[in-house]
């Protein structure tokens, strides 16, 4: 049986399924084609019902939660691993007495798309500011210091290379959610169509979940697949970006990771961002 499986090129990702995909592991007569896109483009494929299993951002997940289940394996959450804001050296920001930065209404902000973790942090945030432009995360950086945009929101590696371009942070949005919520900040999840077989899900889930630990097992086995898409990458961004990213709650949620996605939805919904409906949000 041959399934879509889409994720992106970045080297968390490429970790995770390069055994799945390159059959390191016994796919149990599964085949998978294979489409790659930048988190956006995952997003919106979702909305559409393209693809049978795909990445996508947890808050993209809210969306099409009628369309497909949540996965226990693959999923990137963390401490210390959400999104920046960042801005050109020479921007000047202002503290509140909470300790967030003020920004002003008409500040232009490139984000890497509405349907991002990312923007929804920022909206969480920053309610009041809806001057933002939509781009791939990895031209981001270039916009704030070509002064296209006034400031950024960076995701993946973005995050071990704005420094050197001398660029500054103005807050960190997982720091940001922590002292909110205290919980795991959950980016992006699997997702896998919810009208397949309950015993086919479960079967893709432990064989991503099998791909994630061989690669644990393995590390430099899926190195060349990583290399592959991320060429302009030096490795040891690649293996910061993989350490980042990828841990216990991509092998399986568990039930920490779990109560962060649902916490995650409750926070979203009590705010007004989105609501999540009755739908069951992940397998058992």
């Amino acid at each position: 049986m041959k399934l879509t499986l889409g994720y992106s090129p970045c080297p968390n990702d490429c970790f995770i399924f390069d055994a799945l995909i390159h059959k390191k592991i016994d796919t149990e007569g599964l085949e998978f084609d294979v489409e790659l896109g930048d988190v956006e483009t995952l997003n919106q494929k979702a909305l559409k019902g393209e693809l049978d299993i795909t990445k996508l951002s947890f808050h993209a997940y809210a969306y099409v939660l009628d369309r497909y289940i949540l996965l226990r394996a693959g999923s990137a959450l963390g401490f210390n691993c959400g999104p920046l804001l960042i801005s050109r050296s020479t921007f000047n920001v202002q503290r509140s007495t909470n300790g967030i930065p003020e920004l002003s209404n008409d500040l232009k902000v490139a984000i890497p798309g509405k349907m991002t973790t990312a923007n929804f942090l920022f909206s969480l945030a920053y309610p009041h500011l809806k001057n933002k432009i939509e781009m791939v995360f990895s031209d981001i950086e270039d916009a704030v210091l070509s002064g296209k945009v006034d400031a950024g929101l960076i995701i993946h590696e973005n995050r071990f290379t704005y420094e050197q371009k001398g660029l500054k942070k103005i807050i960190d949005l997982g720091e940001y959610w922590d002292s909110l919520i205290h919980a795991p900040i959950p980016l992006g999840g699997i997702v896998i169509k919810r009208n397949l077989d309950a015993e086919l899900q479960q079967k893709v889930n432990l064989l991503i979940r099998k791909s994630v630990e061989f690669a644990f097992a393995n590390p430099e086995s899926s190195m060349p697949y990583v290399k592959e898409h991320a060429q302009e990458m030096s490795e040891e961004v690649m293996k910061k970006h993989i350490a980042l990213y990828v841990n216990k709650f991509s092998v399986d949620l568990g039930e920490e990771g779990s109560k962060a996605v649902k916490l995650m939805f409750k926070k979203a919904s009590d705010a007004g961002l989105f609501n999540t409906g009755m739908e069951k949000l992940m397998i058992d």
